[in-house]
């Protein structure tokens, strides 16, 4: 017995170890691999649907693909370091200026309008009517100069505000607002009519413009607008998403759609996973945690992964590292693009999808 009280003490502290490790959390998150799903099981269409288009069945796959950022406890970090595929985020990397809650709002607000972009350029490229409609100008972000003026949008707006009035101008809608604007000049101070959220009170503030920060002629309230729009179109598209935030799956949801309502494969009867922005002129904007989609793909089994043109040479030369032989990574700047690299793997031209002449 003389070995066996030390062994088993060790072990107890091993255990109280690991216990205490996995319960201790840290500030600090994970940015890991997440998952490829392909969109097309998460889509449904109205009744009203087959009236204007027909929905194809298709032997190709398009999939969005997902990145991990959950908080680590301290044995989760511990492992995290240990593993390539991870890195390993500080508050600030994680959230920046915004608080969590803010950063969740706004991931799911994207979501949203990844899926309205998406729906918008699919049916446009289809011959089905649709159409953006403004909503009104809420703040989501302000823009600071290095030594904000007391005036500025930067101290007096919040985010969630409403500007409904710039210098006695109604602006029900943000092309109001940059009609009125582009008459002012920097440093003029303007009254403008604001609605905090969550009341509907109206307060006037004397805001001073300042002018862009890449573009010292143009002048600018000092917000980033919030994208309030909607889409307006024949049917309704519904695609379930879960608690997934972010705008990352705009192309892979155009793709799909697109697939969806028009004949034959689009992908060539090959599984694509796909990241990206989308935007109503077609474009194909950046997005984060590419490497880590890359893992998330290849391990699905996608043969070819798309990503925006516009990442960085680092993101860009890492994911085709990961893919290597087995899953080819191209890189693409607008639809179009997609398109051509799909037509080059043997997928299907597209045609008009809809059932009226």
């Amino acid at each position: 017995m003389w070995w066996a009280l030390p062994l088993l003490t060790v072990a107890w502290l091993l255990m109280s170890t690991i216990i205490v490790g996995s319960l201790t959390r840290v500030r600090l998150w994970e940015l890991a691999p997440g998952a490829a799903e392909a969109v097309a099981p998460r889509m449904s269409f109205g009744e009203d649907a087959l009236a204007f288009a027909t929905r194809y069945e298709t032997d190709g796959e398009v999939m969005f693909v997902t990145a991990l950022g959950s908080r680590l406890s301290l044995l989760d970090a511990v492992a995290a370091w240990r593993d390539g595929d991870v890195r390993i985020l500080t508050f600030e990397e994680r959230f920046g200026t915004q608080t969590p809650t803010q950063q969740r709002a706004g991931n799911a607000r994207a979501m949203v309008s990844s899926k309205q972009i998406a729906e918008f350029v699919a049916f446009t490229r289809l011959g089905i009517e649709s159409e953006f409609v403004y909503g009104e100008v809420v703040v989501d972000d302000v823009v600071c100069e290095d030594v904000p003026s007391p005036q500025s949008a930067c101290e007096q707006l919040e985010v969630g505000d409403t500007i409904v009035t710039f210098d006695g101008v109604p602006t029900p809608i943000l092309p109001a607002l940059i009609e009125v604007v582009i008459t002012k000049s920097p440093g003029d101070v303007v009254p403008v009519g604001v609605r905090r959220e969550g009341s509907e009170e109206v307060v006037t503030l004397n805001i001073k413009l300042i002018a862009a920060p890449d573009d010292s002629e143009r002048t600018i309230v000092g917000i980033m607008p919030r994208d309030t729009r909607t889409v307006k179109t024949p049917f309704e598209v519904g695609i379930d998403t879960d608690s997934i935030g972010g705008p990352s799956a705009g192309l892979a949801f155009t793709l799909a759609l697109i697939d969806e309502l028009s004949q034959g494969s689009l992908t060539g009867n090959v599984k694509v996973a796909v990241t990206g922005t989308i935007e109503g002129d077609e474009s194909v904007g950046a997005v984060g945690a590419v490497p880590q989609k890359a893992v998330a793909a290849r391990d699905s089994g996608a043969k070819l992964f798309l990503i925006p043109a516009s990442q960085s040479a680092e993101d860009i030369s890492l994911a085709r590292r990961i893919g290597g032989a087995t899953m080819r990574v191209e890189t693409v700047g607008t639809l179009q693009d997609a398109l051509d690299i799909l037509r080059g793997i043997g997928g299907d031209p597209l045609t008009d999808s809809t059932n009226l002449d």
